[in-house]
């Protein structure tokens, strides 16, 4: 018998089986997603290691059942719904490990918002032809430099802007630390509020999806795969946003509906949009999308489903979600430890 093992998840089978391929053998892994709180308390009496994906309340009530746990290890950086207190003083250490593909996404919808506040790609369009500005080139010097020779009407950036994020989970509480540092407010959108503590560390205000939609410069769609979430983000959501804002996705593929997108940038509702996840993958090559995308000025920014990196879901990806448990197994320090 390895060393019992409770996985708590509510990803699903694909991300389960690497999960567990990953396993160290001398593991005993018992994988539940999204269990009640009955099915836990049954299972943990003799469990060693519990390892909680993303979210999942770990109370005082589970700690209490859990007489032989050595760690409770949380993958991902939110921690709001562990009783850390309890697990204090219970005498088991508690560690917070971030995803490294949830940071990847999240800094790929900075870079999109980025892009699109900036209209990146006619910008580099227009320096690549180089054209004729009516203007003669002079060596600039510290009294002469031709600001903005192309005359563009609107560049914008995120510092001081309003983003609103929706689908609020592990991606982006990931987000919002890195929009902390743009001084943005940061609205979001989630049907069960964060706690207050949560709200103020990452510089968050919950709203409703409309207010969301009515206040924000950016949008961030990251909303999963569930079928209420199925073709949400359609044309009654693109016409209740403030006119000319931008909109990003890396949420799951299918929430969008693309035409109603194409129809919002076309009449200048939408000031751009960039999409990382489609509702068909690969991208049809008689996709609407490409011939728009294709014109930069018209600022739609295409990913070929990248923002998480280029490594498809594998088990080398999962094999640092065991890293401290093999560590405390040889009797080393475990790292990200909260308590």
């Amino acid at each position: 018998m390895g060393h019992k093992t409770l996985f708590l998840t509510n990803r699903g089978e694909v991300h389960q089986g690497v999960a567990l391929e990953a396993a160290p053998r001398e593991l005993d892994v018992i994988m539940r997603r999204a269990p009640s709180k009955d099915e836990v308390l049954a299972l943990l009496p003799d469990v060693e290691f519990l390892i909680s994906e993303r979210t999942g309340v770990i109370d005082a009530d589970l700690i209490a059942a859990a007489k032989k746990l050595r760690l409770i290890q949380r993958l991902g950086s939110q921690t709001w719904d562990i009783d850390l207190a309890a697990a204090k003083k219970a005498g088991i250490p508690v560690s917070a490990m971030p995803v490294r593909t949830c940071v990847l996404v999240a800094e790929h919808m900075l870079l999109q918002m980025l892009g699109l506040g900036k209209h990146l790609r006619e910008l580099v369009d227009i320096t690549d032809k180089a054209g004729d500005w009516g203007m003669p080139p002079k060596r600039c010097n510290e009294n002469y430099f031709a600001f903005n020779w192309s005359k563009r009407a609107r560049v914008d950036g995120l510092y001081q802007s309003t983003v609103g994020i929706l689908g609020f989970g592990e991606i982006g509480t990931e987000l919002a630390r890195r929009l902390k540092g743009f001084g943005c407010e940061v609205l979001y959108a989630k049907r069960r509020p964060l706690p207050r503590t949560v709200e103020e560390d990452l510089g968050l205000t919950h709203v409703s999806r409309e207010e969301l939609a009515r206040r924000s410069d950016y949008i961030g769609c990251l909303l999963p795969n569930l079928p209420e979430n199925n073709q949400t983000i359609g044309r009654e959501f693109f016409a209740q946003m403030k006119r000319g804002a931008y909109f990003a996705h890396c949420g799951a593929p299918g929430v969008v509906v693309e035409d109603d997108m194409l129809r919002a940038l076309a009449d200048g509702q939408l000031g751009g949009g960039a999409i990382d996840c489609y509702t068909y993958e690969p991208l049809r090559p008689d996709d609407p999308m490409v011939p728009v995308a294709r014109v930069p000025a018209n600022n739609l920014i295409l990913t070929p489903h990248v923002a998480a990196g280029t490594v498809a879901v594998s088990r080398e990806e999962r094999i640092p979600d065991f890293a401290n448990i093999v560590r405390m197994l040889k009797g080393e320090a475990i790292s990200h430890r909260l308590v």
